[in-house]
């Protein structure tokens, strides 16, 4: 297993099924914060919701699709960042993230997401990597921003949720553009 440090007491780890328990009780802390922003399978209510979330990821990851990934500060499961999707074959991959409120405004979101595309674009040569959100989600637009990808465009009404439809903003960010290690944003 690997651990990315994000700060001087957060960590970047895989998310993994054993973690379903951890998982479950981070969903608890963040529901109702982050079920207006992600689809309604990711926000489960229960262990075995959780356990079932983290091991689709798993089978994804082991055929070089999507991937989750976990963000920890003090010890504790606070949010994540994943691949969406993740395609080698056509060079292409969308990045997402879910954070509970007491972990926010450290910079904790732009730099996990900040490693999942330099892995991307860098060691496995993906030529594009996105980033869709709601339109109306200021934080998560801020973070495509700070990570340097460009607004592409906004599809109106392409997002069901809560039976309302909302506009999704894409964001994208090309191999060619993306800055080498040295000039990575830092927060």
């Amino acid at each position: 297993m690997f651990s990315l440090p994000l700060g001087p007491t957060a960590q970047l780890r895989p998310l993994e099924v054993w973690h379903a328990d951890m998982f479950a009780a981070h969903l608890d802390r963040a529901r109702e914060h982050i079920r207006p922003w992600v689809g309604p399978t990711f926000v489960t209510d229960s262990v075995h919701g959780a356990r079932s979330t983290l091991a689709r990821y798993a089978n994804s990851a082991a055929t070089d699709g999507a991937r989750l990934y976990g963000i920890w500060h003090d010890g504790q499961l606070v949010g994540g960042v994943m691949f969406v999707s993740f395609s080698a074959a056509a060079g292409v991959c969308e990045i997402g993230c879910w954070l509970e409120p007491a972990a926010e405004g450290r910079g904790l979101v732009t730099r996990a997401a900040s490693a999942l595309l330099d892995w991307a674009l860098r060691e496995r040569g993906l030529n594009r990597a996105e980033w869709r959100c709601r339109a109306d989600n200021v934080r998560s637009s801020a973070v495509a921003q700070r990570l340097g990808m460009h607004l592409e465009g906004t599809l109106r009404g392409a997002w069901l949720n809560g039976g309302v439809f909302h506009d999704k903003q894409v964001w994208a960010l090309l191999r060619s553009e993306h800055p080498t290690r040295n000039e990575q944003p830092s927060r």
